[in-house]
């Protein structure tokens, strides 16, 4: 399994810094179409995405994941930091799995 990413230019180059190299890298035009290209690949386990760009895509994202287990997508924040109000998919599910919310 591949780790990748769905960001700008600027957390791309701090994700290939981390080590992952399959990064596709968002414009303001085309955020659906890479989108329709990443779900169609079975070898990604784990995909980051910026916040921003979740906001943009909620509602794809929203029936894939009800659909499929992979990949992974762990929404991260972009170089100016946390979407005010954006409530990540995997803090969601924790938060009603354990019944609390964990902060840092």
């Amino acid at each position: 399994m591949k780790i990748a990413g769905l960001c700008d230019k600027d957390t791309a180059v701090g994700l290939r810094l981390a080590g992952i190299h399959e990064l596709y890298i968002v414009n303001e035009n085309n955020a659906k179409d890479l989108w329709i290209q990443i779900s169609e690949k079975n070898e990604i386990g784990i995909l980051f995405v910026t916040e921003k760009i979740v906001d943009t895509l909620e509602k794809y994202m929203k029936e894939y994941r009800i659909q499929n287990n992979l990949p992974i997508i762990v929404e991260i924040p972009d170089k100016k930091g946390r979407v005010k109000g954006h409530v990540d998919f995997v803090s969601h599910l924790i938060k009603k799995a354990v019944g609390i919310e964990i902060n840092k």
